[in-house]
């Protein structure tokens, strides 16, 4: 990441999205897909502690902060085990925190042990990149999507369904769905979009289909592989769907 980063000059992007590692692999249990599976997503994912984990957010939030244009925004998504220190590091770098949305999975794993709440949600912090950012917020883009109402900061999307995953797995995968809501709340067609920890790059499938440019940024070769897969996918199916239009017409 660090040297991508030195390749673009401050001010490049108008809106970064984050999904970093949220330092939870510690050899548990889980549920997935009906099987007992233990919670070892990599070494990418394990906690080195609450303060070298902190640094590390504020670090990589520091360099986003400064690739941002002046009115872009940073979404970071992530559980309790990270978002409380990616939140307080907004603070710290003099982010202007907008909005924290929660992510309600309506089909989450059960929680095997039974002596906690099942986890069926996550958090995405939404920031301006300083006080005196005038963000993007198309509202009446969103007031369509939700029938005529205010969008609430509580969305209800399924988790990633077998179609989106027939390319390949990634651990930590976000929906389509969204990704797609984040860029039609705080993106215009021809913005240029960032993900620092692309994954399986549904960021770019995302900015594909809603007409956004997109810059990704991924170390595991096998995600690499697995992001250029779906990426051609969504072009070929962007390309597939302009032509069967102009047919149309």
């Amino acid at each position: 990441m660090d040297e991508l980063c030195s390749r673009f000059p401050e001010g490049k992007f108008d809106m970064i999205f984050a999904d970093p590692p949220y330092f939870l692999s510690n050899g548990g249990i889980t549920c997935q897909a009906g099987r007992m599976v233990r919670v070892d997503k990599g070494d990418w994912d394990r906690s080195r502690g609450p303060d070298v984990n902190h640094e590390f957010n504020r670090a990589w939030i520091a360099r986003c902060q400064a690739l941002l244009r002046p009115n872009g925004t940073l979404w970071v998504s992530g559980t309790h085990h990270v978002i409380h220190s990616v939140g307080f590091a907004m603070q710290q770098l003099g982010m202007k925190i907008l909005n924290d949305i929660v992510w309600e999975k309506p089909n989450p794993p059960p929680n095997l042990s039974c002596r906690y709440f099942t986890h069926s949600t996550e958090t995405i912090i939404w920031a301006a990149k300083n006080a005196q950012s005038k963000h993007v917020f198309n509202y009446d883009e969103l007031r369509s999507l939700n029938n005529g109402k205010q969008m609430k900061t509580v969305w209800t999307i399924p988790a990633p369904n077998g179609d989106e995953k027939k390319d390949g797995k990634h651990p930590t995968q976000k929906p389509i769905a969204l990704l797609k809501r984040i860029l039609l709340a705080s993106t215009n067609e021809g913005d240029l979009v960032f993900d620092p920890f692309a994954g399986s790059s549904t960021t770019g499938v995302a900015c594909v289909a809603m007409k956004r440019r997109f810059v990704g940024c991924e170390l595991e070769k096998e995600f690499i592989e697995l992001s250029i897969r779906r990426l051609k996918r969504a072009v070929s199916e962007r390309a597939s769907s302009l032509n069967v239009g102009v047919a149309a017409e």
